[in-house]
């Protein structure tokens, strides 16, 4: 039997709790619910949670701060909802390690085609985890990138802590290394046609990245930028 991926929703209203809840069962999904930052954390601490939907307005701590705290400690990934459509909250989403963004009102079924992209591009829709034999672990410098596990290690085999989003675009850069990929390309590769663009959604999450794996991220030699063109990937990559 396949496990259904086990959603947690973390918002303070509790129609929007009820009805999505409801909406997201009826689609295959487990589901449980929080109104603060306290109850998602203890959840999190005592459940295996897939994904987490997270309101960015909550009465106490707001959303930015949990999934900021969030990511200091797991990779699990997140959604953010928010009732501005600000684009700097967008890349502010982004920059703290949110993998997708959505709009209030929005229409439910965007909601859930969003869930699953997310859960595939991250890989940890339960019970369609599985290895690909072309895609081995991947090593660049003193970094080793294992696909399968979807972990990036350092070259003392710390865990380095990746979102969904970083973790996809690093991989597309491995794949492609010593080649300019342009913004779209980058964005094709690692989000699919199932994630709604946006200017600077790209140069957040290389920014994220260069943060992690760069000795001066101020002058990156491991992903370069190329005027008019995007970013390269400088590494020479081997596959183990």
């Amino acid at each position: 039997m396949i496990a259904m991926p086990h959603l947690l929703i973390v918002d303070d209203d509790k129609d929007i709790l009820s009805l999505l809840t409801s909406f997201l069962r009826r689609h295959g999904h487990e589901v449980s619910v929080a109104e603060d930052g306290e109850t998602m954390f203890s959840i999190l601490e005592h459940r295996k949670i897939d994904l987490v939907v997270l309101d960015i307005m909550l009465r106490r701590e707001d959303g930015f701060v949990l999934c900021q705290r969030l990511r200091t400690t797991s990779d699990t990934p997140v959604i953010m909802l928010s009732a501005m459509a600000d684009h700097t909250d967008r890349v502010v989403g982004l920059e703290i390690g949110a993998d997708d963004y959505l709009t209030k009102p929005f229409d439910q079924r965007e909601l859930l085609a969003r869930v699953k992209a997310v859960l595939r591009r991250t890989g940890e829709k339960p019970g369609t985890r599985t290895a690909a034999p072309d895609r081995p672990v991947l090593r660049f410098g003193d970094w080793q990138l294992d696909v399968v596990r979807r972990e990036l290690r350092s070259g003392d085999q710390s865990l380095v802590l990746l979102s969904g989003g970083e973790f996809d675009l690093l991989l597309a850069f491995a794949e492609h290394p010593q080649r300019v990929l342009t913004r779209d390309q980058l964005m094709d590769l690692a989000r699919g046609s199932t994630h709604a663009a946006y200017d600077r959604s790209i140069d957040v999450q290389v920014s994220r990245l260069r943060q992690k794996l760069e000795e001066d991220p101020k002058n990156p030699s491991l992903i370069r930028t190329v005027r008019n063109g995007g970013y390269m990937f400088s590494a020479v990559v081997t596959r183990a």
